[in-house]
């Protein structure tokens, strides 16, 4: 993609986030049903400005309450996720410090856990359970950590332990918890090899800008969604077993993806 086509695509995007932003600010205010559904608004559009094409194989559970458990490659991953259908995000604290995005996540009303202490933990497990029970579906990405979108690193079962806390606080007897693989697997209408990889991973300390600005000039991107088999979750289910079961299933759904 040229520059002028980027920088057009860049300003449409600053467009749309400049209706989004004020509007979804008074929809948590004032209470509004709207809350839930102009984020996925937002998202599909905002991939339409940076050329991103999605593919679904599967579908989302109907099982709720739902928690959803995909691998992670960027922060392309959160709009690519929650275009798909009304849908929150269980984030590390710092990321409601980041620039622009951290307010994007507050206004996608994500629960932010704090994994270095034990108590605000266990808070974010209560309000994850209130979400849960409210019946929104809720994203967590169990490997703790972005990667470079060709593998998948291993599930920490201890961030399933905020399911199992959720069945508490939201008096549930169970949680279905679903898998998901996110396969990015053509950019510019070309097979997307290793050395294109670092244009959508973000990992390291990449900055966001140069990051972004590869992503919008990359002339076009195309993502694959599976949806895996959901697994009830509930107070007799072993977390470390679900965790590795989950994994093997991510994983088998992207290498599916990225080698047919």
């Amino acid at each position: 993609m040229n520059r002028v086509v980027a920088v057009l695509a860049l300003a449409r995007l600053a467009a749309i986030t400049a209706v989004a932003l004020p509007t979804q600010m008074a929809a948590l205010r004032f209470g509004w049903p709207l809350a839930r559904t102009l984020p996925g608004w937002w998202h599909r559009r905002a991939l339409g400005s940076l050329g991103v094409r999605i593919r679904e194989h599967g579908a989302p559970a109907t099982n709720r309450p739902l928690l959803v458990t995909p691998n992670h490659c960027s922060w392309l991953d959160i709009p690519v996720i929650g275009s798909l259908m009304p849908i929150s995000f269980v984030a590390k604290a710092e990321v409601a410090t980041w620039p622009l995005f951290g307010l994007l996540a507050k206004l996608q009303r994500s629960v932010f856990v704090d994994r270095t202490r034990r108590t605000a933990t266990g808070r974010a497990a209560d309000e994850l359970g209130r979400r849960l029970a409210d019946g929104d579906c809720m994203v967590l990405f169990p490997e703790g950590t972005s990667s470079t979108g060709d593998v998948v690193l291993p599930f920490r079962s201890a961030l399933l332990g905020a399911a199992r806390g959720a069945i508490d606080a939201g008096g549930h007897a169970e949680v279905w918890v679903q898998p998901m693989s996110v396969a990015y697997t053509r950019i510019a209408g070309m097979p997307m090899g290793r050395a294109d990889r670092p244009r959508i991973g973000w990992t390291g300390d990449v900055d966001l800008p140069p990051h972004l600005w590869g992503v919008v000039t990359a002339g076009g991107i195309d993502v694959e969604i599976v949806w895996g088999e959901p697994r009830p979750f509930d107070a007799r289910t072993d977390r470390k077993a679900l965790a590795a079961s989950l994994e093997r299933e991510v994983r088998a759904g992207l290498l599916a993806r990225l080698r047919p």
